[in-house]
């Protein structure tokens, strides 16, 4: 079976504007560049506007549709809304909100500073509280009648896993924050559901979470029923159809696509229990070069 074939018909998406946090590389870009070509015009942020801008001008080359860069540090409220007011100059209106934008690192929790917990803390929930507040705002100051807010969380958002505490906290937040505004908003025509991916590698991520040979050591595809990884078109197709009006009816829902991993084995990191104590200074120090490169 080929994975990475496309759900969706054509113009699934046509004369939705969307709007992708975190859309310059890896798993937003796979969406952001299937969201194009089903003829949607979508905004992508973060704070790398260079980055952004080469993601746009790719994108729109391979699809032949519209993609907007606009530099945002979603943990800024004021640059959030900034944000939104320079989608609402260039395409009139915004239909989409997908909350991608996050931040990882693998680490024993006593070995984190304040600051590095509340770094994940403030990017995954604070992010996307302060997207979903601004959006929401204008959705329900506008009286526009179909929105929707798509989250992207974890499987281990609800079991929680270890070494990855502060994200699992944050995503365990916007977990519950989707499930809060499906109820409270749906009276706006507001719809909020999220998808839980499971592995899914990226190089940037990955990287960083499973640094030097970890990821040979730690085969993730060994923990899923299925005995493989996730192909980024299989997470676009279903993040297309949950941001389509096919998906009208669904709403407060999260939607795990993970092969089966989390009913195997709850907590995406616990396998690190095997890495005994010296190997996490080798660790650290092997991280933290990465972060400065």
């Amino acid at each position: 079976m080929d994975f990475s074939a496309k759900m969706l018909r054509d113009d699934a998406l046509k004369g939705k504007v969307i709007v992708v946090t975190g859309g310059g590389s890896g798993l937003g870009k796979a969406m952001t560049r299937y969201f194009m070509e089903l003829g949607a015009q979508v905004a992508i942020s973060s704070r790398d506007l260079e980055k952004l801008q080469n993601t746009a001008k790719e994108l729109e080359t391979e699809t032949g549709g519209t993609c907007l860069a606009v530099q945002c540090d979603v943990r800024h409220y004021d640059q959030v809304e900034a944000m939104l007011q320079e989608v609402l100059k260039i395409y009139g209106k915004v239909d989409v909100l997908l909350n991608n934008a996050a931040g990882n690192f693998i680490a024993p929790t006593e070995r984190l500073s304040a600051n590095a917990f509340d770094t994940v803390i403030d990017i995954v929930l604070k992010g996307s509280k302060n997207c979903t507040l601004a959006f929401g705002k204008h959705w329900i100051a506008t009286k526009q009648t179909t929105s929707t807010v798509l989250n992207i969380v974890t499987t281990y958002a609800f079991t929680g896993s270890a070494y990855v505490v502060p994200s699992a906290a944050a995503k365990a937040g916007v977990l519950a924050m989707t499930r809060s505004l499906a109820v409270e908003w749906a009276k706006y025509g507001i719809r909020t559901n999220a998808i839980a991916p499971g592995p899914f590698p990226t190089k940037g991520a990955w990287d960083r979470l499973l640094p030097g040979d970890l990821a040979e050591k730690f085969n993730m595809a060994k923990k899923v029923p299925l005995g493989r990884v996730g192909n980024h078109q299989e997470l676009a197709n279903l993040a297309a159809y949950l941001v389509s009006d096919f998906s009208a009816y669904l709403n407060g829902e999260v939607i795990v696509i993970d092969g089966g991993e989390w009913l195997k084995g709850a907590g995406e990191f616990n396998i690190l229990e095997a890495i005994p104590e010296e190997l996490w200074d080798q660790l650290e120090m092997m991280i933290k070069a990465k972060r400065r490169s």
